[in-house]
């Protein structure tokens, strides 16, 4: 659905993956999008580039660490100038590795806590002024957050504070902006695939729907969550599983 006035939505991580996913299926229906990158400043104006080919100045590149918090007000304050205004936030930057209880190393929980929770909470409370009256805030959370696995404990503690930090922030920023989330299960194989092929066979074989989901199943989530159909909801994760949180 088009908007009148195109929204601006800025999305973390937008380069590549889930997160050029959701940027692409924003862009698709007339909103424009600051597109966040940390490394992967090639991939980002590439994506970039697409979607000014598509539809002229509706696309445009930031780069910022979401873990210098110090950063995180003027990453908030550009993205707002690029258009003048600013209407949904998306936090999908994310690291995800594993951390063996043996091997967790403070340099690792401190990653996986930055990237998941403290990014998320800083950006969003650096964003807040300046959303426009009815915006969103999306948060990417993990299905599995609710129902640890062993292995990835600073991964799925920093995802399970995000989860309760999604159900604050909607009681405390309504009724002006709505906060939701939106909970993967197994959509695409890290880039350091973290389990053997067997694992993953193992993964895939816990899913009813018995297939990874793809990127572009949390894209049309976020899209929904953000549109005007989702007017009342607001600190709901909408879980995109394939029912794997059900095992």
């Amino acid at each position: 659905m088009s908007h009148p006035t195109p929204r601006v939505i800025l999305v973390t991580g937008a380069a590549r993956r889930i997160g050029a996913a959701i940027a692409r299926a924003l862009h698709a229906q007339g909103d424009r999008l600051v597109l966040h990158c940390r490394g992967s400043r090639a991939d980002a104006d590439s994506l970039a580039a697409e979607l000014n080919s598509a539809r002229p100045d509706s696309a445009r590149v930031l780069c910022a660490d979401l873990l210098d918090v110090d950063a995180l007000p003027a990453l908030a304050r550009d993205a707002h100038a690029q258009w003048g205004r600013l209407d949904a936030l998306v936090n999908n930057a994310s690291s995800y590795f594993a951390t063996p209880l043996t091997e967790l190393t403070p340099a690792q929980f401190d990653d996986l806590l930055g990237t998941n929770l403290r990014a998320p909470l800083f950006l969003s409370k650096a964003c807040a002024p300046l959303l426009a009256e009815g915006g969103s805030i999306v948060n990417i959370l993990d299905t599995q957050a609710r129902r640890p696995f062993a292995g990835f404990s600073a991964y799925l503690a920093a995802k399970s504070a995000l989860w309760t930090l999604t159900e604050a922030l909607a009681l405390e920023l309504a009724p002006r902006l709505r906060v939701n989330g939106v909970a993967p299960g197994h959509m695409v194989w890290a880039d350091q695939p973290q389990f053997t092929p067997e694992r993953q066979a193992q993964e895939v074989a816990r899913i009813p729907m018995q297939r990874l989901g793809g990127p572009d199943e949390i894209a049309h989530a976020v899209r929904f969550v953000l549109s005007p159909e989702a007017r009342y909801m607001t600190g709901a994760v909408v879980p995109v599983d394939g029912g794997l949180r059900l095992g």
